[in-house]
């Protein structure tokens, strides 16, 4: 019998290990790639799905009261004396121009709330714009309607708070009609060389009497471009240049350009109830083109229809 050999295993050197340990690396890298080709990716689907439930979970449970939605409103801080904020596109040129026709065959001289020992004669020329009323009601389009909603949700005041006008209505399913209040928007329209002098919207009880409730913020939707003139100026803006001795004339101060679809809001009264002297505004003469605002008045307290 033979008798049998020991084969001898030849040793490899560090230099060889090494080559082979990288090339099962290459071999185990490359055969997982084409391996995960085939199977469908798990990872970047789950988070989709977490960022979707993420999505969903940024809701609220909401009131009786509350929306089951989110809205984003752009707006700018254009001053804190008076607190003013500009919204800008806030309605759409459409919306703006449907105000416009409905206004326009309606027409009449703007009126002014005289102050104790004040006449029209005494105060011709400090508004010199036409406009005219109109509610939500007698707007078929549904555009007044849609921009009292929104104005309520940037201002978080009930769109009951907006100031009433009386009006000729239908007060019954028969053909009389009587006076009532209702809520309106004051559509204005100013012509070259038209403007309204400095002025607040709040009530002085010394200047015009006791108040039953009293205008707490004005809302401005622009429903035309003005080629020159014709802005929405602060001239206290700031506490800056408030005197007695003032001239109410004069087109200065913290300047707002007329601007197709945006909305100007501002308050006239402090959380406390009391009128911010910062708050007096005007309207500048226009020099070119033609200037039509939409104004929403907003009271301190529910107004009854």
């Amino acid at each position: 019998m033979r008798a049998k050999t020991k084969r001898s295993i030849p040793k490899l050197g560090l230099p060889t290990v090494f080559v082979l340990c990288f090339l099962f690396f290459l071999a185990g890298f490359f055969g997982s790639t084409l391996l995960s080709q085939d199977v469908p990716n798990v990872r970047p689907g789950m988070k989709m799905l977490e960022i979707e439930q993420e999505e969903q979970n940024g809701l609220m449970p909401h009131g009786e009261t509350g929306e089951a939605s989110l809205h984003s409103i752009p707006f700018q801080v254009l001053s804190w004396q008076p607190r003013a904020l500009f919204f800008p596109n806030f309605a759409t040129a459409e919306q703006c121009q449907n105000i416009i026709e409905i206004a326009k065959l309606r027409l009449k001289p703007s009126t002014l709330a005289l102050r104790k020992g004040e006449t029209a004669e005494s105060t011709k020329g400090t508004r010199t714009s036409s406009g005219t009323f109109i509610s939500a009601y007698e707007d078929k389009s549904g555009t007044l309607d849609f921009i009292e909603e929104k104005i309520a949700r940037v201002t978080m005041i009930p769109k009951t708070h907006g100031e009433m006008c009386k009006k000729m209505l239908l007060v019954s399913r028969s053909s009389d009609k009587g006076w009532g209040g209702i809520r309106a928007f004051n559509v204005l329209r100013y012509e070259i060389g038209q403007k309204y002098d400095s002025h607040y919207d709040a009530f002085n009880p010394a200047e015009y009497g006791p108040q039953k409730s009293q205008r707490m913020a004005s809302f401005l939707l622009y429903l035309s471009d003005v080629e020159e003139g014709g802005e929405t100026m602060f001239p206290f803006e700031n506490g800056s240049k408030i005197t007695w001795s003032y001239d109410y004339k004069k087109c200065i101060g913290l300047k707002v350009k007329p601007r197709r679809g945006d909305g100007l809001l501002f308050y006239s009264l402090f959380p406390n109830g009391t009128i911010d002297r910062t708050s007096l505004h005007g309207s500048c003469p226009v020099i070119r083109g033609q200037k039509w605002v939409a104004t929403k008045w907003i009271r301190d307290q529910e107004q009854e229809d």
